[in-house]
């Protein structure tokens, strides 16, 4: 079985990841920021070329950069943000081979991801992955991509036609009032003095997007508005295109059952 867990950023997707490995302890679990066969978050994808400049440029990070890498035909995958490291500029540097953001064209982009769905992994398969099938994917198509929202259901219904559904299954957190889940999330994630991290960096992220950028994004509610959005979306998507392959559960609110 193939399980992804969804839902939008701080639903807990990681704590229910954590649970479904201690339940099912012999399944192989794709967290955010790994190699991942489907998904590319945080990872590079470069050339050969690419990745031998990289190797001459870092000569001290060498074999750490061969340890968190993975060859795919004539691409490299080096899971780069694994690498604690002091080096000046090192992290800037990978991120410049990543497929989001808007490093990519449309089309090159969809036609990476199309490639590695049509490749999912089906016999003996026993997979946890974490945000590989909607979040990195729909924050390219909706802030950087910029398409509407019948063209990113015609890019999940594509995706759903070539990758092999056997034994797929999607589970998704769905927050009943996402203003509230947020203001709770903004709160947890701060640092000891009380001091948030992650709400600045998130708005950040969507204000100097081109979609951010092309709708004068400022604050707190232009954020909950682009989040209530996709989580609508995501759920268009869920009854459009996977139907009995998902199951939608109230975010901090299922039980093991």
């Amino acid at each position: 079985m193939n399980i992804f867990i969804e839902g939008l950023q701080g639903m807990g997707k990681t704590t229910l990841l954590q649970r479904l490995s201690q339940r099912y302890p012999t399944y192989h679990v794709f967290r955010e920021g790994d190699y991942c066969p489907v998904e590319l978050s945080w990872c590079t994808y470069m050339t050969k070329n690419e990745y031998a400049a990289a190797v001459r440029r870092y000569p001290s990070l060498t074999e750490e950069i061969k340890r968190w890498t993975t060859r795919e035909e004539e691409h490299y995958i080096v899971a780069y943000t694994r690498i604690l490291t002091d080096e000046p500029g090192f992290h800037k540097y990978m991120e410049q081979f990543e497929i989001y953001n808007g490093r990519r064209k449309r089309d090159d982009f969809e036609r990476i991801i199309l490639k590695r769905y049509r490749n999912l992994p089906t016999e003996n398969a026993g997979n946890l992955f974490e945000c590989a099938f909607f979040q990195n994917i729909m924050e390219e198509l909706l802030l950087f991509q910029q398409m509407n929202d019948d063209q990113i259901c015609a890019f999940y219904k594509k995706l759903m036609r070539v990758m092999p559904k056997k034994d797929f299954r999607l589970y998704y957190l769905y927050s009943e009032n996402v203003e509230e889940t947020i203001m709770q999330i903004r709160k947890e994630r701060s640092d000891e003095q009380g001091n948030q991290w992650w709400y600045p960096l998130m708005l950040g992220y969507l204000r100097e997007s081109p979609y951010g950028k092309a709708h004068h994004v400022q604050g707190f509610e232009d954020l909950i508005v682009h989040l209530r959005h996709r989580q609508e979306l995501e759920m268009r998507i869920i009854r459009e295109c996977l139907g009995d392959c998902a199951n939608v559960l109230l975010a901090r609110q299922y039980g093991d059952e």
